[in-house]
């Protein structure tokens, strides 16, 4: 049992981003397999899912169970709860249960950091958070990681919840304000961070400079979206996992209907970018945006890893004893 604690112990982001680099890049190249997650719908807005997968250099494979709240924000409680089960390549055994709360809140940050290292411009500065929740915190500390920021900009539903997040980014020595409105928060951002639960679209084409980065997060799956059909259409868009966007990714799909885009708008993966082998940014006035939907793969090298670091019976480490 690996738990929560024990994950933000040992699953820095100094461990994470690359781990994550290197993971969808895997995904690329073929050598990992994953299903599409699986969704059963709850009473009050609230989903279980399902997502199995495999890492085809290691050999492990296995599964997320994760129950997806969004009022549990309310009361103080993650949103994601559930549980990775790993199991061993040679034996075919469960050998390790990982807390998937924990796993999911860094590798979904460190994914979007990854992302954003590559399509970013260099320079980029300042950065928009749409929400206050779990992963806004997650992706600016992420985000730090792989540029200088010297501003970060919030906006949320409600006042005091994004005061409160500003409150933090500022004990870190990052200048943070609240912004009363998207329009505002976003008006001079290099990057935009959407981990909205937003049903419908907060953010507007015409807000959005040309330059501008875009991770969109919130929506993990068709219905809900957070970004409007003109934005996706203006961007150069990519995926964490092309099959994934074009079944699950609610902005390109309600774009796609309306006509505005077809398939060929998705320009490819991330991971096809970071190896070079699909061309992310052109110029420095292009919006990119990296769609995140979230891949059982991460949830694995990240499960791995940190299994990896535990000790077998006779005290060999795993790396070793392969």
């Amino acid at each position: 049992m690996i738990s929560a604690q024990d994950v933000a112990r040992d699953l820095s982001y100094e461990v994470c981003i690359p781990l994550m680099r290197k993971t969808m890049i895997a995904l690329s190249e073929g050598r990992t397999r994953q299903l599409l997650r699986g969704i059963i719908d709850l009473p009050g807005d609230r989903a279980f899912g399902v997502m199995p997968g495999l890492l085809l250099e290691s050999g492990a494979f296995g599964a997320k169970l994760v129950s997806v709240y969004p009022d549990n924000f309310s009361a103080g409680k993650p949103s994601h709860q559930g549980v990775i089960v790993l199991f061993d390549p040679d034996s075919g055994a469960p050998v390790c249960i990982v807390d998937a709360g924990e796993v999911t809140a860094i590798r979904t940050a460190a994914a979007s950091a990854a992302a954003t290292d590559i399509l970013a411009t260099p320079d980029a500065g300042h950065l928009a958070v749409l929400g206050y929740g779990e992963q806004a915190w997650r992706h600016i500390e992420a985000i730090r990681h792989i540029r200088r920021l010297e501003r970060v900009t919030i906006w949320g539903r409600s006042p005091q919840r994004a005061d409160a997040l500003v409150r933090r980014v500022q004990a870190t020595g990052i200048d943070a304000t609240a912004a009363s409105d998207v329009a505002a928060a976003v008006a001079d951002a290099d990057i935009i961070c959407t981990v909205t639960a937003a049903s419908e679209p907060v953010l507007m084409d015409r807000w959005v400079r040309a330059g501008t980065h875009i991770n969109a997060v919130g929506s993990s799956r068709a219905g809900p979206r957070e970004i409007d059909d003109a934005l996706v259409a203006r961007s150069r868009f990519f995926a964490d996992h092309g099959v994934g966007v074009l079944a699950q990714g609610a902005e390109f799909l309600h774009a796609k209907e309306a006509g505005l885009i077809d398939d060929d708008h998705l320009l490819g993966e991330i991971g096809e970018v970071m190896t070079g082998a699909t061309t992310g940014r052109v110029t420095d006035n292009d919006i990119t945006l990296y769609k995140s939907l979230g891949s059982i793969v991460q949830d694995l090298a990240c499960a791995w890893h940190l299994y990896s670091r535990r000790k077998t019976p006779d005290g060999v480490p795993l790396e070793d004893s392969k």
